[in-house]
């Protein structure tokens, strides 16, 4: 007879994860992994702590994915995860991305509460039971920001802190909300809002698209202080030069399209009976 981790092919299914406690709502955890075969250990270890801590009040279900990893990554997740409980394991087809993988597993998630984090667990996965309760009505995303004056860095590299700062700082001129951090992956969000969104960026500029497009559709976005630590295993996968022009590329289109809509609105209200009581006044979603 064959084994369960033996019928395992790319995907590892489970049963749609519909609440069996009626009392408890849905929460998916999605954490994206690519070439990170030495943190799985340490992050089986964290996420089995965070499943107890956030079971108390959630139905907590994983997803874990294989961003099209070239070392053993597939293979010792099915080994560590492959029995897990709730868990549901899926393979990229090949290396798309961190928000393109987060993205999937959103599509994929059945819970209307949806988390990601950092493979490497530099934020504490504990801290989603801060975030996920300020996901309230009318509310679409909630971002980690280690940046707040509350929150707080941890042995984290100067070269990291310099650019996420200066992309937030940046951020913040061009989007209506004006959040201490952009571009965490450790956020939650609601899947409704999210599912359709079209992200022209798949690695890490993506993640801060993400945020931008629900930005300039109106959506709410709030902050919770979080604790941002330096890894403790692996390497990080970004790359400076690329990661820090591919910011500036996307300022520049997120501007452009703000513009465009604020002419296209200012427009509109000219055309409109009685525009001339009105010319000058723009909603608060164009300022």
């Amino acid at each position: 007879m064959r084994t369960r981790k033996e019928s395992i092919s790319s995907e590892v299914t489970i049963a749609e994860a519909t609440t069996n406690s009626m009392s408890k709502p849905g929460l998916t955890i999605i954490v994206p992994c690519f070439n990170e075969e030495p943190v799985l250990p340490y992050l089986r270890d964290r996420l089995h702590s965070a499943r107890q801590f956030l079971g108390k009040r959630y139905e907590v279900y994983l997803l874990l994915a294989d961003d099209g990893s070239t070392d053993n990554t597939w293979q010792m997740m099915l080994q560590l995860f492959g029995n897990a409980p709730n868990c549901n394991l899926f393979r990229q087809p090949r290396n798309l991305g961190v928000a393109a993988t987060i993205l999937a597993g959103i599509r994929r998630a059945k819970t209307e509460i949806v988390c990601s984090i950092d493979c490497d667990c530099s934020y504490d996965p504990h801290e989603l039971g801060n975030l996920v309760p300020m996901l309230t009505a009318g509310v679409d995303l909630v971002t980690g920001s280690p940046y707040h004056p509350l929150g707080k860095v941890i042995d984290v590299p100067r070269w990291r802190l310099n650019l996420s700062k200066t992309a937030s700082s940046l951020y913040r001129q061009v989007l209506r909300r004006k959040l201490y951090t952009y571009t965490s992956c450790f956020r939650v969000y609601r899947r409704s809002a999210i599912i359709n969104l079209d992200l022209r960026r798949n690695g890490f500029l993506g993640v801060a698209e993400l945020i931008g497009k629900l930005d300039l559709q109106g959506s709410a976005i709030v902050e919770c202080p979080t604790t941002l630590a330096a890894r403790a295993r692996g390497a990080s996968k970004m790359r400076i030069p690329r990661v820090l022009i591919g910011h500036l590329f996307l300022l520049g289109q997120l501007c452009a399209i703000r513009g465009y809509r604020s002419l296209f609105h200012h427009q509109t209200t000219e055309l409109e009976p009685g525009a001339g009581e009105k010319r000058g006044v723009t909603t608060d979603w164009a300022q």
